[in-house]
């Protein structure tokens, strides 16, 4: 079981910046490794969108077109904080941006999957307005 708790969100100006922290823990940190990890967001009246994730197998960050070139995904060494560096944010960003994990889906995948996650936390809100 993993625990996965985010922080960092907040109101911000069309065009600024803000970076999220996702803090994971719990009896399975040793499984952490095998977990694509990653960051999903919701916005009122909306679906759930996958955002960006690490892939476990490989490494490498993946991200839905609509925020390529201006977040990025990073993780310390010891994989247990993930974080996102939101630039250039949008009025169309502002959503509750929760950090998940699973074990089954990885790279583009994780970001379809939204429904299917393991595990998730409870999100932080990213405003972005005027």
């Amino acid at each position: 079981q993993l625990q996965l708790v985010e922080s960092g969100g907040g109101l911000v100006q069309p065009g600024g910046s803000l970076r999220l922290s996702c803090a994971i823990s719990g009896p399975s940190e040793a499984s952490i490794p095998f977990y694509t990890i990653g960051w999903y967001r919701q916005a009122p009246g909306k679906e759930r969108e996958g955002v960006a994730c690490i892939g476990s197998s490989n490494g490498q960050p993946y991200y839905t077109k609509a925020v390529e070139g201006r977040f990025t995904i990073s993780r310390e060494n010891d994989k247990k904080t993930y974080y996102l560096q939101m630039n250039s944010l949008k009025p169309e960003d502002t959503a509750v941006y929760h950090c998940a994990a699973d074990p089954f889906y990885e790279n583009e995948r994780w970001l379809e999957m939204v429904n299917e996650y393991d595990y998730w936390g409870q999100g932080t809100q990213v405003t972005v307005s005027a």
